[in-house]
């Protein structure tokens, strides 16, 4: 009779050791109890340096418009493409060599350059070559938005793209439906781009401190992975009901088992 209630007691320990908590479900907790607070959100962060494959969006403006209508394509190639596509044929793509070719210029070596010194670079190449001071000259230079691919225990896995200038993982996820319940917040991979490779970095995103993190702003190319919690493996629920209805089931189903063969 002893080991049959500590057969029970051990059941529902189980039970709701294996559910899911809700302190892993929550974003961005606080060490101190709930109450408003002003939270500094760290914007210091590495500058993007364009990679291979990158396209880059690239406009210019002058008092003479006629020279810089090659940079400012109305869609003759394809009338008919809008966002993303359009920019596939009016942007400029990175080759495997780190260049671009530019109107008037022909190659121009960007590989490693952020944005900024990109169009440094070639508003001095049109002014040394081509204009004077007094043309007023004036070139814009932006990433074709921000690509990255978020998979695993994710609502909407899959490749998306944000035409913002920065973007942070809070936004990119919920973009894509969320992490679900079995998604593992507190340990959320990004692999990251760089020119001389990839890396693997890891933010927990149940602390407020992530808010810090140099990988809380997504950059272009990034690779999101939401692993599972160990419960999903387990297989037992998410909550401590459906955990408790598992085992229990399963309890049943042995002793009918024990008793058919006992009956024998």
């Amino acid at each position: 009779m002893n080991c049959k209630y500590l057969f029970l007691l051990l059941v529902t320990v189980l039970g709701f050791t294996s559910c899911i908590s809700t302190k892993q479900l929550e974003y961005l907790q606080e060490d101190t109890a709930a109450k408003d607070t002003l939270y500094s959100l760290n914007k210091k962060q590495e500058p993007y340096r364009v990679q291979v494959n990158d396209l880059l969006s690239i406009r210019g403006k002058a008092l003479d418009p006629e020279f810089v209508s090659t940079f400012n394509p109305t869609g003759e190639t394809n009338p008919n493409a809008t966002g993303e596509e359009r920019l596939y044929y009016d942007g400029f793509v990175v080759d495997p060599h780190g260049n671009i070719r530019i109107p008037k210029l022909g190659e121009v070596a960007v590989l490693g350059l952020t944005v900024d010194e990109i169009r440094e670079k070639i508003e001095k190449q049109l002014t040394d070559e081509y204009f004077k001071p007094e043309a007023e000259l004036f070139i814009t230079v932006k990433l074709a938005g921000i690509r990255y691919t978020i998979n695993g225990e994710i609502g909407a896995p899959g490749s998306q793209i944000i035409y913002r200038d920065a973007i942070t993982i809070m936004e990119a996820i919920a973009n894509s439906g969320d992490i679900t319940l079995t998604g593992d917040r507190s340990d959320v991979v990004i692999i990251r781009q760089y020119p001389a490779g990839q890396k693997v970095h890891h933010i927990d995103l149940t602390s407020i401190n992530a808010m810090n993190s140099p990988y809380y702003w997504i950059q272009p190319n990034d690779l999101i992975l939401i692993n599972p919690l160990p419960q999903k493996a387990l297989g037992t629920g998410t909550t401590g009901l459906q955990s408790f209805t598992t085992i229990l089931t399963v309890f049943t189903a042995l002793v009918t088992t024990v008793l058919l063969f006992t009956r024998l």
